[in-house]
């Protein structure tokens, strides 16, 4: 299937690894050209390199508020235009209610929820009718996940904030999309994993869960990322894709 990817202009937020470079993996095997940010620029130059002469890497903080302007004028710059964004942040610091600080409260909203704000509103306002705004959010929007109360307080209200874009810039031909990963196969997931007593038995319960019972691989994330993206999903905005093996079971 021909998603209409050639010679399309995103930017890839959080692409140096894990979801973020699976979206951007997907978005240039289907013809796509890319901006793949990250906060180290080696990392990003690097990520780019991966991926070929149809991506560049920026080194950015989505906190940053100079981010989102840098990053249209690279897609320009670079590939002379701009057809779109995937935000994508790493998850804020794992920890139950006690456990946070306002700190991590502080710095997980500038990045989280504001920093993705901000480079929505850019985008918003340089994109033409095509365009598309696409969130990678958790399943946290719909079902508080334990020990993630920080990702849990902020990921619904940006979900709650890219309907009400997409509400908006529908009427201008600009979608908007988010997807909802469960457990996906990513560093960030082994790494939860990671943090109680038996690995290996948490993923197994996780595990028997999920109706295909396995966690996803990234590929399967960022095929889906691509498609949604793509001007093959023309009608498809303000929805919330979950991306869960079949964990969630509302509609």
């Amino acid at each position: 299937m021909d998603l209409g990817l050639k010679d399309r202009v995103y930017v890839v937020t959080g692409a140096t690894r894990g979801l973020g470079n699976a979206a951007a993996r997907e978005l240039v095997a289907d013809g796509a050209k890319v901006v793949v940010t990250g906060r180290d620029a080696q990392r990003a130059v690097d990520a780019a390199a991966e991926l070929g002469a149809n991506a560049v890497g920026v080194a950015v903080d989505n906190a940053d508020p100079e981010a989102p302007a840098r990053l249209i004028a690279a897609a320009r710059e670079h590939f002379g235009g701009f057809d779109g964004i995937l935000v994508s942040v790493g998850g804020p610091p794992p920890g139950f209610v006690a456990d946070n600080s306002d700190e991590q409260w502080q710095t997980s909203f500038e990045s989280v929820f504001l920093g993705a704000v901000r480079l929505a509103r850019a985008a918003a306002a340089e994109l033409e009718a095509g365009g598309v705004i696409g969130f990678v959010l958790s399943g946290s929007v719909h079902e508080p996940i334990p020990g993630l109360t920080i990702s849990n307080g902020l990921r619904p209200g940006l979900a709650g904030f890219a309907k009400s874009l997409a509400d908006e810039l529908g009427p201008r031909g600009i979608r908007v999309v988010g997807l909802l990963p469960a457990r996906i196969d990513t560093d960030r997931v082994r790494e939860l994993d990671g943090l109680s007593a038996d690995p290996e038995a948490t993923r197994a319960a996780n595990e028997a869960r999920i109706p295909l019972r396995r966690y996803g691989t990234p590929e399967e994330f960022g095929r889906t990322a691509a498609f949604l993206l793509s001007p093959g999903a023309s009608y498809l905005t303000g929805i919330m894709v979950p991306v869960d093996g079949g964990m969630r079971h509302g509609f």
